[in-house]
Parts: C-alpha cells; structure tokens; sequence
C-alpha cells in the first residue's frame, strides 16, 4: 500500500474537525449498529488488504481488521486529521494505518486493494464520481465496494427534522444542510456506481433505531456540536435557536414512546465489483 506518488492537496470540500471530539458520544454510537451490514455487503474475508474510505474514528477499519484477521491488513483514510486523530487512538497493536487523502485523489497504486469500505462518507465528497472511480482504481480486478450511505431525509427523522427548520432559517445554506442525505435520492447511488465502472451492482436497505431518553437528551447531543448541521445552531440568534428547537421538537413528537425518542433511521447499503 505504499503510495505511488506524493499526495494530491486536498480538494476544497468539508470535513468533520469540528465535530471530531464529540463524534462517537452521537453519531459513533449509532451508527456502529450499520457495521455488521456493511461487512456483508463487501464480503470481507481473512488475509485481505482493505482500505476503509472516510475512516472517521476509525469504528469501520476496526471492524475490517476483525474480519480480515490474522493476516490481513487496513489502511483507514480521511480528509480530516482530527477525526484521524479519534481513530488512532483505539487502534492499538491492530494492522491499521491511517493516512489523510482526498477521496478524490488517493495517493494509492492502483489494483492494491481486495475490498473498499466507506461507512456514511460517500455523500461528503464533493465528486461522489470521482470518488467511486478512485475507488474502482484502486481495487484489484474481481475487488468488492461496500459503501453505506443515509437514505432520505424524511427517513432519517433525527436528522430530517433538523434540517427542516434549519432550512427554513438559513435558505441559503439549503445545500449543505442537507448534504449528508444527497445520495439517497432512489436510483442516484446505483447510477453513479455504474458510471464509475463497477459491475454487479447492488443497493439494499438497513433499518436500525436511534433511541434516545428524552427529546431534551437528544437536543443536547445536537447543541453540542455532534453533527455538522447542529454547528449552524450557533450562526442564529437565540429567539431563532429557541424556534428551530420547537420546530424539531414538534416534528418529533410522533417519534414519542414513554418519554423516550424512537427513530427507525434508514441507510442504503450498495455493493459492487470491478
């Protein structure tokens, strides 16, 4: 896995350092519930070489460096230094190594790799194309994609409700509020997977709940930072504040089950082979 050539600057796109500290107090605790899909979908088997695109903090590449173990071995990559740095510090004596890469530029050989793994990091690239062709690059002939991104936000209630009433007080960030659900418009990802060359292409669902005590534990996890579009938050005044919490808080309310929040998330798992 050494690198054929010296690493690309990284594309303008956004990262995660901001919500790093606090990433798996939220989002890691959640979406760990998608990993044993995620394993199936790429068919992960020992002795295999894997790089886990978009590692975060790392919950995927452990899961790869288990399913490829004793012999095999991990390269977890991410723009984001800081979230890199949340994932070195669980590796231990494990066979990962991290590297920060653009996913549209991967300072990778091409045809190094048996399988890829991306868990809910696809829908951040800028060129979601480019990345699935970097991607196919880099697989051996016959290697597996797995890739898991969100589906739709009406289906991702936690995240839908926010982004609602967010939207409607910054129209013009419309876009990036909502990117982390912009591939999964029904048919986009099996579309942009064949584009970018692959075969034997696949696109299931994977439901799991996200549960919370109260609304109020689950507001608290958003004012903190936890997910990039609780970060806008801060951007609005606080009578906008209290009104996008209301907003939420009333959008939710069918989620309600003895105090607590129940909300079946839905992610779309693809698969494919070069």
């Amino acid at each position: 896995m050494e690198a054929a050539r010296p690493p690309r600057r990284p594309s303008a796109q956004l990262t995660f350092d901001k919500v790093a500290a606090v990433y798996d107090d939220f989002m890691g605790r959640w979406t760990r519930l998608y990993l044993p899909a995620l394993r199936r979908a790429a068919a992960l088997t020992p002795g295999q070489r894997i790089l886990d695109l978009a590692t975060g903090t790392g919950e995927a590449a452990l899961m790869a460096a288990e399913a490829a173990a004793p012999a095999g071995v991990i390269l977890g990559a991410d723009i984001s230094l800081a979230m890199l740095r949340g994932a070195k510090a669980k590796l231990g004596a494990r066979p990962i190594r991290l590297a920060a890469m653009d996913a549209q530029a991967l300072a990778c050989r091409d045809a190094v790799f048996d399988a890829v793994i991306s868990q809910l990091g696809l829908m951040f690239v800028p060129d979601p194309l480019a990345g699935l062709r970097e991607c196919r690059r880099v697989l051996r002939p016959g290697g597996r994609l797995a890739a898991l991104v969100w589906s739709t936000a009406d289906r991702v209630a936690w995240f839908g409700a926010l982004a609602e009433e967010l939207t409607r007080h910054l129209p013009a960030r419309r876009t990036e509020i909502l990117q982390g659900v912009t591939l999964g418009a029904p048919g986009r990802l099996a579309r942009l997977l064949g584009d970018a060359g692959f075969a034997e292409v696949s696109v299931t669902t994977e439901t799991q709940s996200f549960v919370f005590e109260s609304f109020d534990a689950y507001w608290g996890h958003i004012e903190s930072g936890a997910i990039r579009a609780g970060l806008l938050l801060r951007e609005l005044p606080e009578d906008a504040r209290r009104a996008v919490k209301d907003g939420v808080r009333a959008r939710l309310a069918p989620f309600a089950s003895r105090g607590r929040l129940v909300m079946p998330t839905e992610a779309l798992v693809a698969s494919a082979r070069r």
